[in-house]
């Protein structure tokens, strides 16, 4: 699904247009948080697509969705 990336003051948020959601990345796997999972506020936790070169962001990547707190 689409996820758009953006760095704001608090830290890194997502936003899913197709579910017009937007939340904050509480964690993540890997320290630039590309080519591991990333954890929402939500508990919604994606896999994020690796990149060689860390993206400009803000930007919109395919990111998988693998599971949730619910």
């Amino acid at each position: 699904m689409k996820v758009m990336i953006r760095e704001t003051a608090k830290g890194l948020e997502a936003y899913v247009p197709k579910k017009d959601l937007e939340e904050m990345v509480v964690e993540q796997e890997k320290p630039g948080l590309w080519g591991g999972w990333a954890k929402l506020s939500n508990g919604w936790v994606f896999a994020m697509p690796e990149f060689d070169t860390p993206p400009a962001l803000p930007v919109t990547v395919d990111a998988r969705k693998i599971g949730d707190d619910d």
